[in-house]
């Protein structure tokens, strides 16, 4: 995820959902990004980047427009955390942090 999270910060996003939330390859062990794994980010350049849902290509083809909007919703959400707000989450156990340095 550290990996698609930086490519991501770097301006190469798989696929834009909008509402800043993008689908991101994860390759599989041994194999390219094309056959493995994909992650839903809620992503806002230069600030934060929440992991959210993930799943292997040969389940899921494509993300429908109510998933999308669901996703989109919750960005708006999560995306608007104060750091206090994040901290105290992170605190409780509710998220993981993952740096990427």
């Amino acid at each position: 995820m550290r990996e698609a999270v930086a490519r991501a910060a770097r301006g190469q996003i798989d696929a834009d959902l909008g509402g800043e939330v993008i689908k991101q390859r994860i390759a599989r062990p041994g194999q390219g990004r094309s056959k493995g794994y994909r992650v839903i980010i809620f992503f806002r350049r230069g600030a934060k980047a929440f992991c959210v849902y993930g799943f292997a290509k040969s389940q899921i083809d494509n993300i429908d427009n109510a998933d999308k909007q669901q996703f989109k919703e919750a960005a708006k959400r999560l995306l608007a955390l104060t750091d206090k707000q994040l901290s105290e989450l992170l605190q409780r156990g509710d998220f993981m942090e993952v740096k990427t340095k």
